[in-house]
């Protein structure tokens, strides 16, 4: 069927740039598409978007729509100019949460696809910062007809609101030699435990979980997520000498020296004159770049654990925010390991939800009251190894230092540190 395309003479300059361009993916749906609802809804947004563009004003409002028993994962989307443009006059957004790890199989993705252009534009985002697979532009009738499908086989919806989000994890061991945890199953403790705090919003505002495998962070969960998990290790870095040499032997010791040694920010490292390499591990803080440069030569430790984070965040009602280290190390092993994981999330969630202002993160809340009220409040004793600025001189308050440092060591011993 053919339909009265709207011109978009400013809409087709995105084109002409050397990138691919989301402009081209959507003419293809309102061109080639074989189902005539989908062609014209998208040719009503192109025609909006274009509207936008000559006029420099956003048209879509806000609103209300959910599925039932839920109060959050999709995102609403009015048209003001609905009455010019009636094919898209309301597009709105489905979050649904990805696998562990953004593990898909073709089939997965094609029973998606079938589904969302059943009930919606055809547009899907894999995936946004938030996490999700975002389904972008449907009705409100069809928000719960796509939803109910795609429960049926198996697929939930993520957090929008006031709630936990959707939680990421890296790809992990799956394919990285650097994976220091098992990422899959700490993101789905976490999830399937707040699942009720993802479809029900009634938080402060929104808390995030990331798990990245190694300090790599590949997740930027360190600033981009309210609870942060890290693998780590606390042995000595393992080092294949053999390897060493072959790399010094491919390129040379002035390459590594330059683009190994040299850039240790702790100067842990150093090559001998038999071009083996010499690890100071006291003073390696995991930077992870000599690993990356050499990673056939340099893998993590054989004691592997996580790091806790709390408290990272984009801007809001402050400026960036980097995760605090609560938790330095942590063992991943055992059932009981995992469940004081999501122990230690219920009692900052929970602390959090009590005493966050409106619309406050969690880290925003911590630089509010400090951060020794917050450690005293969640029962977790003060450590040296709590940074937010690593590597970095500060004033700090010394009174009771000592004190504080016998109960440390106290409590280092007692644990058969």
């Amino acid at each position: 069927m053919a339909i009265d395309k709207h011109t978009t003479p400013m809409l087709d300059q995105l084109e002409t740039g050397p990138w691919p361009s989301f402009i081209s993916g959507i003419k293809r749906l309102r061109d080639e598409h074989p189902e005539p609802r989908i062609n014209e809804m998208t040719n009503d947004l192109l025609g909006q978007l274009e509207h936008s563009y000559e006029t420099r004003k956003g048209y879509w409002k806000g609103g209300t729509v959910s599925v039932f028993g839920y109060g959050g994962g999709i995102i609403p989307r009015f048209s003001e100019v609905g009455k010019v443009f009636p094919k898209s006059k309301e597009f709105h957004t489905l979050r649904v949460q990805p696998p562990a790890g953004n593990h898909y199989t073709t089939g997965m993705l094609r029973q998606l696809a079938d589904s969302w252009e059943k009930y919606g534009s055809g547009l899907v985002t894999f995936h946004g910062q938030t996490g999700n697979i975002m389904f972008i532009g449907t009705d409100t009738t069809n928000t719960q007809h796509f939803f109910d499908e795609i429960n049926e086989y198996g697929w939930d919806l993520g957090g929008a609101g006031p709630c936990v989000r959707t939680a990421m994890s890296c790809v992990g061991a799956a394919r990285c030699e650097m994976s220091c945890t098992n990422e899959f199953k700490a993101h789905r403790m976490l999830v399937n435990n707040f699942t009720d705090d993802v479809h029900r919003p009634a938080l402060p505002y929104k808390f995030k979980f990331k798990v990245s495998g190694c300090p790599n962070d590949c997740q930027n969960a360190i600033e981009r997520s309210d609870f942060a998990v890290l693998g780590t290790w606390r042995d000595d870095m393992k080092v294949d000498q053999a390897e060493v040499k072959s790399y010094i032997a491919d390129k040379g010791r002035q390459y590594y020296i330059d683009n190994v040694i040299t850039r240790c920010p702790t100067q842990a490292l150093s090559l001998n004159d038999d071009d083996t390499l010499s690890v100071n591990n006291r003073d390696c803080v995991r930077c992870m770049h000599c690993l990356n440069v050499m990673p056939k030569a340099l893998h993590p430790g054989d004691d592997k654990g996580v790091t806790i984070l709390i408290g990272g965040k984009r801007t809001l009602k402050i400026g960036d925010l980097m995760g605090t280290v609560v938790v330095p190390f942590k063992k991943l092993e055992t059932e009981e390991d995992y469940e004081s994981m999501v122990e230690l999330a219920e009692t900052i969630i929970d602390f959090w939800a009590e005493n966050g202002l409106e619309h406050e993160r969690c880290g925003e809340m911590i630089e509010r009251i400090g951060l020794a009220n917050f450690l005293e409040a969640i029962g977790v004793e003060p450590d040296p190894n709590m940074l937010s600025h690593p590597r970095q001189s500060s004033y700090i308050r010394m009174d009771g230092w000592d004190e504080a440092a016998e109960e440390w060591f106290a409590r280092q011993a007692e644990a058969g540190n």
